[in-house]
């Protein structure tokens, strides 16, 4: 028996879908965080009492029992052809029966036609007439006030959204004009799960979007690439096709093949330069912006599907950790930081106004597409702020601009331009000394002490400080090593 997953997978690719069931299983640790869970506010937004409600692992006889005696089934599993399904909500009616499907997210889209075709297609085949099909998703405009209302914080939508979030195309007509016969897709994924795994075979969807799970089973030798690899050049449609024909290296680039991204430009320098290139006065103009003290900020935060305090919308951001470095024009560091639990929204802004010095650059990594989106959101949750928030959002700097402008690049960065990757490749321990070593990781233990589920809270605090601590001083020795690019050697003393 199958599941919409499994199908989804064979679609992408038959290897994976044959390798899925013998990887190993990793706990599940959601990106989004959702404390309450979504079919149960639906629930009571409906307003149901009496309904059938499924279980995992259930004989899918008995929906189509519960059929018999109930207006309402919710999660009922159904069956046909070997595939199986979950149903989040059906109602019946004087035509029949209306399917509801249940989206976590804010702006459903056409992009996932196989598993909603799916759906009906079960259905359909087991007698059940569809009268409307509609789709159940959070409104992006609710905003919480002391108590959840899920009568206002749902939408239903007989219409999937396009990219702007407009009503577009009607659901039930997309799914009738894209519907297939999954028996003979069935058929074929019987006969390739009693089969070897099929032989790798690189395809866009190896890495579209999501990197393949698979993916360095699938081609184990790319991690062992030497930086100055073909298979590093950045956006590159063509780098496979070079490498087959033996340009292995970045220097032996064709120019005709290449889509002309500046960074492009900075890798192939960079290989032909002894490892380095550096477009030093570009890069000197864009240093000689930061205006000392310059305060080194970066910003942890939680995201919840569901929002859970006073004036929060559906999939807002709770930030609780900030950190800073402070670079004086005599080179000594000065370094401050914030860690809160549970709602210290406020508590952190004014702790934050505090900490910045009134004057000089902020520097971020990534600077506009996260930590001004964050002291905007702040701004707003506390109207009162805003102005300092706003003067502190027009002092900001972006220290990741030099590398996506194509300014710098080191072979060693092997194609990347992740604050890691540079550190990585510095005179300096960073990353690798530490606990918690990547951001998610900061999030999922931030957790256990917001819910109160660990008994080393002093333990995981001691590591969320020093992994949001490092991002800032990484900086810091970022900042001094483009110094030293431009010909400026700068001395930093660590207070």
């Amino acid at each position: 028996m199958y599941h919409l997953s499994d199908v989804k997978k064979y679609l992408r690719c038959p290897r994976l879908f044959q390798l899925d069931a013998t990887l190993p299983r990793t706990p599940f640790q959601p990106f989004i965080r959702r404390d309450e869970a979504i079919t149960d506010l639906a629930v009571r937004m409906f307003g149901l009492t009496d309904y059938f409600c499924g279980e995992r692992g259930d004989d899918p006889a008995l929906a189509i029992a519960a059929m018999e005696t109930n207006d309402w089934l919710v999660k009922a599993r159904f069956e046909y052809g070997g595939l199986r399904i979950k149903v989040p909500f059906l109602h019946r009616t004087e035509a029949g029966w209306d399917l509801y499907f249940l989206f976590a997210g804010l702006y459903p889209h056409a992009d996932d036609m196989q598993f909603y075709c799916g759906n009906v297609w079960v259905l359909e085949r087991l007698g059940i007439t569809l009268d409307h099909i509609r789709i159940i998703h959070l409104n992006a405009d609710y905003v919480r006030e002391e108590e959840l209302d899920p009568a206002r914080l749902f939408i239903i939508s007989e219409t999937f959204y396009n990219d702007r979030g407009r009503p577009s195309k009607n659901i039930a007509d997309l799914i009738a004009g894209k519907m297939t016969d999954f028996a003979p897709l069935l058929q074929e994924m019987d006969a390739s799960s009693s089969l070897p795994p099929e032989a790798p075979v690189r395809t866009s969807k190896c890495a579209s979007r999501q990197k393949c799970r698979c993916y360095d089973l699938c081609f184990p030798a790319e991690k062992e690439e030497a930086p100055d690899s073909i298979l590093n050049l950045i956006a590159s449609q063509h780098r496979y096709d070079m490498q087959q024909e033996g340009r292995t290296r970045l220097r032996d680039a064709d120019p005709e093949r290449l889509e002309g991204f500046s960074q492009q430009y900075a890798q192939i320098m960079a290989d032909r330069s002894g490892g380095v290139f550096t477009d030093r006065l570009a890069l000197q103009t864009v240093l000689d912006r930061y205006r000392y003290p310059i305060a080194f900020l970066d910003f942890e935060w939680e995201r919840y599907a569901i929002p859970p305090y006073t004036g929060m919308r559906p999939y807002d951001v709770l930030l609780f950790e900030y950190s800073l470095h402070i670079l004086h024009e005599d080179g000594t560091v000065t370094k401050r930081s914030f860690l809160s639990i549970h709602d210290d929204r406020r508590a952190l802004a004014e702790s934050l106004l505090h900490d910045l010095p009134e004057t000089g650059t902020v520097v971020a990594y990534n600077a506009f597409g996260a930590e001004a989106i964050r002291l905007r959101e702040l701004g707003q949750q506390f109207p009162d702020l805003k102005p300092c928030l706003d003067q502190v959002i027009s002092r900001l700097a972006d220290m990741q601009m030099p590398f996506v402008n194509g300014l710098v690049y080191d072979t060693r960065m092997k194609g990347s331009w992740s604050l890691k990757s540079i550190m990585a490749i510095m005179d300096d321990p960073g990353y690798a000394a530490l606990d918690i070593q990547r951001g998610m990781d900061a999030v999922y233990q931030w957790r256990l002490l917001d819910r109160e589920e660990t008994a080393k809270a002093e333990e995981i605090r001691d590591e969320l400080i020093a992994y949001c601590s490092m991002d800032t001083y990484a900086m810091v020795i970022v900042y001094q090593w483009l110094m030293g690019l431009t010909g400026k050697q700068i001395s930093i003393k660590m207070l």
